[in-house]
């Protein structure tokens, strides 16, 4: 934890779950991952219960959901709570972007498919051989989630995708101008704005997402961030992820994945998402509903006065849901 200069005057917010951090080497990375609990915990019934960031987040940020989840064993007794783990993907938080410590001008998506296979592999992590696990992606981490279900069917007992939605279709035509655009953004490389504190820090979160608490985005500041050379924040993201992805989606190769998942898949979205900000009419809505009607197993829901940043707006609403999709006793509605 970095020391705090926050004078906010907001409540504390004190996590019910105290997580372990440690570093697990990953394909040549230095991997930040967090814990909550032991491997001993973990049995067929309830097994590993993985959690994947999304784009310019981090592991921390799932403690909110962690202890709204702890909050739902106590009051129903299901007895011990879950061994929870939640990694840093490589160039957020405080893992590695590249082997050996070095930057990179490029984040390639099968490069996150092959961190969590390794992952889930690491000794460090004290899993089973080959364990099965549940799994939870968030946006980004949701996409990666979806694909990783279908590529590795055996290896996902359920999966949670919170708003993962994959991108717009891409045609072959728009390969030649992608490419150029890349070429044209190396030669400059991107950079990240920093900050004089840990309260202008919070207060950029907090203008990202109206939603979130103030004490949630105290408790966030500090490992969303950290304090450079010169005395600013710095946000734990690698500045190269601004960078424009040269390679483009092919949607095809989503849903054939997506089609071959057998764990029952959970997808919840916030009423209030607006994907217009992020693709206008690129990605009708109609779109999406024919890709997600390939996953053979579907339960949805829909979390109120809630947007994209479902873990942080609705953790205990969002928790309910999950306990009833990963066999604990179901909160409010059946799923619809």
């Amino acid at each position: 934890m970095h020391t705090s200069t926050t004078t906010s005057s907001a409540p504390t917010y004190v996590p019910r779950r105290r997580a372990r951090s440690l570093f697990v080497p990953l394909r040549g990375l230095r991997c930040h991952v967090m814990t909550w609990g032991e491997p001993a915990l973990a049995t067929p019934e309830r097994p590993p219960l993985v959690l994947v960031h999304g784009w310019m987040d981090v592991g921390a940020s799932f403690q909110f959901l962690v202890d709204a989840l702890d909050a739902l064993e106590v009051r129903d007794g299901a007895g011990a709570a879950r061994f929870i783990i939640a990694p840093d993907w490589r160039g957020f938080g405080r893992s590695d972007s590249a082997p050996g410590g070095q930057r990179t001008d490029t984040f390639w998506f099968p490069d996150y498919l092959a961190d969590l296979d390794a992952l889930l592999r690491a000794p460090g992590l004290g899993l089973a051989h080959e364990p099965v696990v549940d799994l939870v992606g968030h946006s980004m981490g949701g996409n990666v989630a979806m694909m990783y279900a279908g590529i590795r069917p055996a290896r996902v007992r359920r999966l949670v995708n919170l708003e993962g939605f994959g991108l717009p279709q891409s045609h072959p035509a728009q390969a030649p101008g992608r490419y150029a655009q890349w070429l044209d953004q190396l030669r400059e490389p991107a950079t990240l704005r920093d900050y004089d504190s840990l309260d202008a820090v919070a207060a950029r979160l907090r203008k990202n997402n109206p939603r979130l608490r103030a004490d949630f985005a105290d408790w966030l500041a500090p490992h969303w961030s950290r304090r450079n050379e010169a005395g600013r924040f710095e946000i734990l993201g690698d500045p190269a992820h601004k960078q424009l992805n040269p390679v483009l989606y092919r949607k095809e190769e989503a849903v054939a994945c997506w089609a071959r998942i057998t764990a029952p898949v959970l997808w919840v979205e916030g009423r209030q998402t607006d994907v217009s900000k992020w693709w206008g009419d690129r990605y009708p809505r109609e779109d999406f509903e024919a890709r997600l009607a390939a996953v053979p197993q579907l339960a949805r829901a829909t979390l109120d006065d809630c947007g994209h940043m479902l873990h942080h707006d609705q953790p205990e609403a969002l928790a309910g849901w999950m306990a009833g999709h990963l066999g604990a006793a179901p909160r409010g509605p059946g799923h619809a």
